[in-house]
């Protein structure tokens, strides 16, 4: 004879019904609420909601409580779609928090990546730094960079607008990129993003240049890994054997 199911995996099972008709982003019963509900322990329910944390259907914001997550929507690597654009694309709102803005000297990865001929130790840039947002969720945070040039990206709106729309109307058009994927935990970007420290984030380093082949971007964008997809088509390299 079978043994019964334990009483957690059969509310287990009750609340991803529950979040399968939910939309992302939606609040979720606290444990207290869900264990009156239940009439169960809120350890008996905290038992029920690790599965749904664990697999990314809920997530937990220290201070603000618990919401539905679905699946991150997927940017195809091979196409230079930028985060505002994305968001738009997904029926979100995109948004930023700035953290720095301004002139400042290139780091040595910036100066190689945008003063490819130029000396290091003269080179500035345009820095950028700020929380990207899906509505109120924040994502990512970002370091763009740009030539010292475009100082005029300073004066764009860089909470609700898209700098790349704002280098096309400098008559600037990103054209072909590159980026380099590894990956981090949150560490001192924690308090921003609304995570622990631990949590794992995707990083990409990518390099723009514009209609003229011209250095135009290098960014490094960390996104909390369970907030953010990214989707690699590829082919399967065949070697014959001896």
């Amino acid at each position: 004879m079978a043994a019964p199911q334990p009483l957690y995996e059969r509310i287990e099972k009750q609340l991803r019904r529950r979040l399968a008709a939910a939309t992302d982003g939606d609040p979720f019963p606290s444990e207290p609420r869900l264990a009156a509900e239940f009439g169960v322990s809120r350890m008996t329910v905290r038992a029920a909601l690790a599965g749904l944390e664990r697999d990314g259907l809920l997530e937990r914001v220290p201070g603000r409580g618990s919401f539905v997550r679905k699946a991150a929507a997927a940017r195809p690597v091979g196409t230079l779609l930028s985060f505002y654009d994305q968001a738009l694309a997904a029926g979100r709102t995109p948004r930023s928090r700035v953290l720095r803005a301004g002139v400042r000297p290139a780091s040595p990865q910036e100066a190689a990546a945008l003063y490819p001929t130029a000396p290091v130790q003269d080179a500035t840039v345009v820095g950028v730094s700020r929380v990207r947002l899906f509505d109120d969720l924040p994502v990512a945070v970002e370091h763009a960079t740009f030539p010292a040039s475009l100082d005029a990206l300073l004066t764009a709106d860089l909470e609700t607008g898209s700098l790349h729309n704002a280098l096309r109307r400098l008559g600037l058009h990103p054209t072909l990129g590159s980026s380099v994927l590894t990956a981090r935990t949150a560490g001192d970007d924690a308090p921003e993003l609304g995570v622990d420290a631990a949590t794992p984030m995707l990083v990409e380093m990518r390099s723009i240049a514009d209609q003229h082949g011209a250095p135009l971007e290098h960014t490094v964008s960390s996104y909390v890994a369970h907030r953010y997809a990214l989707q690699v088509d590829f082919s399967v390299a065949h070697r014959e054997g001896p």
